[in-house]
């Protein structure tokens, strides 16, 4: 991305001297903007509360608490991705954790194989729309939108996405009850790896104050998106401390998120480089005049949009597809008319359904590799087929929020106003 971007900037001026400035003051711009330490830090904390344990001991806390529901093991994988979806912002970061959490429970009570990979691979995408999520993150640093108004514009719409998830896997358990093993009702009374309630209460307790440290001080104004993640990630440290954290596991969890945060921040300087080669290139306004002016109606561009990213999803990571669309698509976006925030939390939906899409969805190439000691027998095609319900209640999540952008709007409006 970035060669190309300085190849654009010499074609455009024929001087080396301007590439190698633009070069400079892009990385020296982009690298100190406060706003970059969001990402290293949420990654912190969910780093902190994820070798704690307090995810595992609130999943099998719900486990517990829905033990009369039919597929409560498949729904518990639902609410406990959520959960997690809050303490890392990273989907492929979850699908790899309930691969090994979730699985080998639904496994041992009789489930589907495939079902059960379903389960966990469709609800790891609620990591990119629940905030704090990287791709929000990454979204509101390219298009120069408010964060902490893109977050809670995810909260509704993770909501919605989480209820049709559970209402689907209900409606499958009372339809075909062989997906949830055909003696889940005789094993119910069974304790299923209970978690102490005094053990339970701490992670509970724990995760519960940093969802409202963080998101609440953000809502209220008491902080910026920044500040709120350091506050989690103190927050996050404090809970791993009390929940048996050592000094090694402590180091070992900034070194984990040194290794997978700089690569991040090494792509916001290239995508910074590739937004300004774009504007001086004039290749946005020509793309923009490209859509605008086919006599093609709002409504097919952003199709033809979804379809872009769902065919970049295929063979990249989200970030990356960000890195190179957003800073066309938004514009493009903005100029048919579609709320800005609103257009953020659609094409999260529509990158996320990418991971999702065979051949070579990211999610499910990353639980087939989990599984790959656990359960080798599992297929790729049976877990592809298996999310596929998923990616259809993806994208009917996506089609609600293009034509009721409220359900995006509404908490920003809200609290930042209009």
């Amino acid at each position: 991305m970035a060669r190309i971007s300085a190849l654009g900037i010499y074609l455009v001026t024929g001087n080396l001297h301007v590439v190698t400035t633009m070069l400079g003051s892009t990385a020296y711009e982009a690298l100190r903007d406060y706003v970059f330490a969001v990402i290293p830090l949420f990654m912190l904390m969910g780093e902190f509360i994820g070798r704690s344990g307090a995810v595992t001991d609130v999943y099998r806390g719900i486990n517990r608490v829905l033990r009369r529901l039919p597929g409560r093991l498949a729904i518990a994988t639902v609410l406990g991705n959520a959960l997690f979806s809050f303490v890392t912002g990273v989907s492929i970061a979850s699908a790899a954790a309930f691969s090994r959490i979730a699985y080998p429970e639904m496994k041992r009570f009789g489930y589907h194989k495939g079902f059960a990979l379903g389960a966990v691979a469709g609800s790891s995408c609620l990591g990119m729309l629940i905030p704090p999520s990287v791709l929000m993150i990454v979204w509101g640093i390219l298009t120069e939108k408010s964060i902490g108004q893109i977050f809670l514009a995810g909260v509704l719409p993770g909501f919605l996405l989480t209820a049709m998830f559970i209402i689907y896997i209900f409606m499958s358990a009372l339809f075909r009850p062989g997906l949830v093993g055909a003696n889940l009702d005789a094993k119910s009374h069974e304790s299923v790896n209970d978690v102490p309630i005094s053990q339970l209460a701490l992670s509970g307790g724990g995760i519960l104050a940093v969802i409202v440290a963080v998101l609440g001080g953000i809502w209220f104004g008491v902080f910026t998106p920044t500040e709120g993640a350091g506050a989690g990630a103190f927050i996050g440290l404090v809970l791993g401390i009390l929940k048996g954290m050592r000094y090694k596991d402590i180091i070992d969890s900034i070194l984990s998120v040194g290794r997978t945060s700089a690569p991040i921040l090494l792509l916001l300087v290239a995508a910074s480089l590739y937004s300004r080669t774009l504007a001086m290139t004039g290749v946005t306004n020509g793309i923009q005049d490209l859509f605008l002016g086919a006599g093609l109606t709002p409504v097919l561009i952003v199709a033809i949009m979804v379809l872009v990213w769902f065919l970049l999803g295929m063979v990249i990571d989200s970030i990356s597809i960000m890195l190179l669309t957003v800073p066309i698509f938004a514009p493009i976006a903005e100029a048919l008319g579609y709320d800005p925030i609103a257009f953020s939390i659609i094409g999260i939906l529509a990158i996320e359904a990418g991971l999702l899409t065979p051949p070579f969805g990211l999610l499910v190439y990353t639980v087939k590799a989990a599984m790959q000691d656990e359960d080798p027998s599992v297929s790729l095609g049976e877990i592809f087929w298996s999310s596929t319900p998923y990616w259809v209640i993806i994208l009917l999540a996506m089609v609600l929020i293009i034509v009721f952008p409220k359900i995006a709007t509404l908490l920003p409006g809200m609290v930042f106003g209009p």
